[in-house]
């Protein structure tokens, strides 16, 4: 698969098989995602890969805090704006209503939509999941980094025939991740995600991508 094949191949897959996801491809992705880019080569991800009996017990106690109806966890950044503007609020809106509809569940059910978005916190039936964590005291730069960190990592995960799904979900449960993982104090959970081989009797839409003209303005010739 060649690089342009991985990144448009990419994509949230939300439907996995219990199929195990060796050990040694995990760590032949996660040691070239180290070459990602970060600004003065801080690399700033701290990331938490869990399988077998640990992420079977995470998925068990997310899953009985729902039951309960926990709430979520204090949010430790903000996922969103408070108001998002155009064009951000209309793709966000497409999403969802994308989503929704391709499970049949009418933007009304808010109960429905509760049940869906539950299948995060037990990653889609992903047999491999990885936590990315970062210095609570760095800031936008190295966010980015992070991103492009993430990035990394899902191409080359579908380089070796693998799909992802990255979950800023699992922030709402930040404190039962780390009662897992244990993370040093002073990181701060920035998402999940959820690996695995893709079920594809599991159906689901692509999103789609907004024209080149509307988010690349060519300056010069070529």
């Amino acid at each position: 698969m060649d690089v342009y094949e991985a990144v448009t191949s990419r994509r949230a897959v939300r439907g996995f098989t219990d199929r195990r996801v060796p050990r040694e491809v995990l760590e032949r992705v996660l040691s070239a995602a180290a070459w990602a880019p970060s600004a003065s080569n801080l690399q700033p991800w701290h990331a938490y890969v869990l399988t077998g009996g640990p992420l079977a017990e995470l998925k068990q106690r997310a899953g009985e805090r729902l039951a309960a109806g926990d709430p979520w966890d204090a949010p430790e950044y903000e996922q969103y704006p408070p108001a998002l503007k155009s064009p951000y609020r209309e793709r966000r809106s497409a999403f969802g209503e994308q989503r929704y509809g391709a499970l049949g569940v009418a933007r009304e059910d808010l109960e429905a939509r509760q049940r869906a978005a539950s299948a995060n916190w037990q990653c889609f039936g992903a047999p491999a999941a990885l936590f990315c964590y970062i210095d609570r005291d760095l800031g936008a730069p190295q966010w980015s980094d992070v991103g492009m960190f993430l990035q990394t990592v899902m191409v080359l995960l579908r380089a070796e025939g693998l799909h992802s799904c990255t979950q800023m979900a699992w922030a709402k449960y930040h404190k039962t991740v780390a009662e897992i993982v244990s993370p040093p104090e002073g990181l701060i959970l920035f998402c999940g995600m959820s690996i695995g081989y893709e079920d594809v009797a599991v159906s689901r839409p692509r999103t789609g991508r907004a024209p080149l003209g509307e988010t690349v303005t060519f300056v010069g010739g070529c």
